[in-house]
């Protein structure tokens, strides 16, 4: 009867990830999100595992049983269990200008997809997963008045911009534990997306024919992340341990295509034009440190840097022109995050106990710059709930996120956001050789 339940478990939850991948690759090309996301490469984004993401995203130093993290490659080293993790993620943005005037946006999108596996347990561990880099979701309308040359007669005109799209990255690698107190890893990343933005310009009046034009980018590289992991046990008691974690992701150069398209309806009588070109990267650093007291308590913090104003292409993007002052900034990125298990490591104790609470910060100053002097700051907090589930190591994980971002001053928009996820991690033991009996 036991394996019959674990059976049925099982292909509840493969069920249930397999309706994460369908109905968040159906979803990820509907609604929108913010307008900060029109520049540049988009919005970053970042999932290194659920449990994370209810932790302010402090990662860097991080390492669980139950849970693969793919912010640091020296994490998967220790690895005993064969781990999948998927998850969807649903947001919404309510911005507000600075005439106090509001719109309310929403999407629903696939999050990750995870895999991992040890090689030699708690020695050596692969991983490989897909997951986003940025997002670029955003519409906003601004009314204008166009004037026929030579007259003074003036038509109004509603231009409307538009953008969908964003980078993903596949991420594949190894972990590798030198002695009892060092890890080391490293991964290869590919990144690759489409950005498509539009800007569509409709007469309301009078004999003019409306335009719309299409800038289509692909881009696609690269890169490679290297990590270490430092742990010390028993430092104040015999069950405490403090870890310190770093990573450096290189800086590269994504192959760029761009298509542009005009006309009265993109589907007709139009033009295109093509350029192709290079879009590089900046290197992406990151320092953490976490420490857990007991088996029940676990606290970590984090901090991210990516030197954005050294970004360089040969292809226009919102906020940079090549050969021109570059508009972006250094991007830096604090966070910090609290976990919570009444149980412990107890497996027998009450369903409620071995549930896990979570909750986080974070405070992301962007390396997008709206207008000069225009700083463009994150706040946001986390927090969330792991499940436990009749699979040992296997758990469901609900996390919710709520932030604000930008300020009406200067006429700019100011958004406050908030974002639910839902997270299946299967986690089981795998090539045990059976003994005889």
């Amino acid at each position: 009867m036991k394996d019959v339940t674990k059976t049925l478990w099982r292909s509840a939850l493969l069920l249930t990830a397999s309706l994460a991948l369908t109905l968040g690759a159906a979803a990820q090309n509907t609604g929108d999100g913010s307008i900060y996301s029109r520049f540049g490469l988009g919005e970053p984004r970042s999932y290194p595992s659920s449990q994370v993401q209810a932790m302010g995203g402090a990662a860097t130093a991080l390492r669980s049983f139950n849970y693969v993290n793919f912010a640091n490659p020296a994490t998967w080293s220790d690895q005993v269990l064969v781990h999948a993790a998927v998850g969807l993620l649903y947001q919404g943005v309510v911005a507000t200008d600075a005439s106090d005037q509001t719109s309310r946006l929403n999407a629903g999108s696939f999050q990750a997809f995870q895999f991992s596996f040890p090689i030699l347990q708690q020695k050596l561990g692969a991983a490989v997963g897909f997951m986003p880099y940025s997002r670029v979701n955003y519409r906003v309308q601004q009314p204008d008045d166009f004037t026929t040359g030579g007259t003074d007669d003036t038509t109004a005109v509603a231009v409307r911009f538009e953008g969908t799209g964003g980078l993903q990255q596949i991420v594949g690698g190894l972990g590798y534990r030198l002695n009892d107190n060092l890890s080391v890893g490293a991964s290869v990343d590919v990144v690759f997306g489409i950005i498509e933005n539009q800007r569509r310009t409709n007469f309301l009046s009078g004999d003019y024919i409306d335009t719309n034009l299409s800038t289509v980018t692909q881009l696609v590289g690269v890169t490679g992340t290297f990590g270490a992991l430092l742990s010390v046990d028993g430092l104040l008691g015999e069950q405490d341990g403090l870890m310190a974690g770093a990573r450096v992701t290189l800086p590269t150069k994504l192959s760029s295509e761009r298509v542009q398209t005009l006309g009265e309806s993109l589907d007709r009588d139009t033009v295109s034009t093509r350029f192709e070109g290079t879009t590089e990267l900046p290197l992406s650093a990151a320092f953490g440190l976490s420490y857990h007291p007991d088996a029940r308590w676990l606290l970590a913090a984090d901090v991210l840097y990516e030197p954005w104003s050294s970004f360089d292409s040969d292809l226009p993007y919102p906020g940079f022109t090549p050969g021109a002052e570059n508009f972006f900034q250094d991007r830096i990125r604090t966070s910090a995050g609290l976990e919570f298990l009444p149980a412990g490591d107890d497996l027998i104790a009450s369903y409620l106990e071995r549930v896990g609470y979570r909750i986080g910060f974070y405070y992301d100053q962007a390396y997008v710059v709206p207008l000069a002097g225009a700083d463009l700051r994150t706040l946001a907090v986390t927090g969330g709930l792991s499940l436990p589930t009749l699979l040992s190591g296997t758990r469901i994980d609900l996390n919710v996120e709520v932030g604000t971002r930008g300020s009406t001053d200067q006429e700019l928009v100011r958004d406050l956001f908030y974002r639910i996820s839902a997270n299946v991690n299967i986690g089981e033991r795998w090539f045990v050789k059976r003994k005889l009996r």
